[in-house]
């Protein structure tokens, strides 16, 4: 008798984005590149080879800033992957935390033109779709995993509504009618939020003072760039470990 196909592991898609507004740079896309190839293990560390089958492998993929066109980027990597978790990064230069996104909105209102330079105003993302979606993610359990590894984070109640709140609800948008559809294989379906980045302290030019950033100014964080690998690493593992429910833990705002 043959052996039976080894079954490969799970796919992670984490999507960054392209620089912005003037910036040289973007660290949602450093992050998810640093990240392309991870096997992670049991422990949410990198697998040793020959140790043993990983949790899964995470993949990466660049989006332009650009609305719609970058769903259209993401959509075929979603195709070509199939993964089980879609993780979105942006950059917030203005925050000061990992900011783990819990709600997507059904609008495009930009203050400044995206890549392409288009400048959507009170346009909605999808016409005729819902007005919002929850993140798929267990981000109270995500929160408190970062925190209590140091690392300073926060459950975000909007994500804007420039190019990332546009990718986080078409991204959204697209897994749910793609599980309102009968499935052959009976798949499980696919988790998916968006997490928001500040500007890293280790970056050249973003010093203690102010940085030029996306049409305007921001304090330079006080984050460096491997304590947010660190962070999406600690949000991929707490994703793949965390189970069907989060933790009921308070993670609102006052204003």
């Amino acid at each position: 008798m043959s052996p039976s196909p080894r079954r490969s592991a799970p796919i992670v898609l984490l999507s960054g984005f392209e620089p912005f507004g003037g910036d040289a740079f973007n660290p949602s896309w450093e992050i998810a590149s640093r990240l392309d190839g991870w096997k992670v293990g049991a422990d949410g560390a990198a697998m040793r080879e020959g140790a043993g089958a990983a949790l899964a492998i995470a993949r990466s993929v660049l989006l332009p800033c650009v609305f719609h066109q970058a769903l259209e980027v993401l959509d075929a990597a979603i195709a070509r992957h199939r993964p089980s978790v879609v993780i979105g990064l942006g950059l917030a230069a203005s925050r000061r935390d990992i900011s783990v996104e819990r709600v997507a909105i059904n609008i495009d209102d930009a203050r400044i033109p995206d890549n392409a330079g288009c400048q959507p105003i009170d346009q909605p993302i999808v016409a005729g779709a819902p007005c919002a979606y929850w993140s798929a993610l267990p981000i109270k359990s995500i929160v408190a995993a970062m925190q209590a590894a140091g690392i300073a984070a926060s459950v975000s109640q909007s994500a804007g509504t420039f190019v990332c709140n546009h990718v986080f609800f078409g991204l959204a948008h697209r897994l749910a009618g793609a599980a309102a559809r009968p499935s052959s294989g009976g798949t499980t379906p696919v988790r998916s939020g968006f997490i928001h980045v500040p500007w890293p302290s280790d970056v050249a030019g973003a010093g203690p003072m102010t940085v030029g950033l996306a049409g305007g100014t921001a304090e330079a964080g006080a984050m460096d760039l491997p304590t947010m690998v660190a962070a999406i690493r600690i949000a991929v593992w707490t994703t793949l470990t965390a189970g069907a429910s989060d933790l009921p833990l308070p993670g609102g705002a006052l204003d």
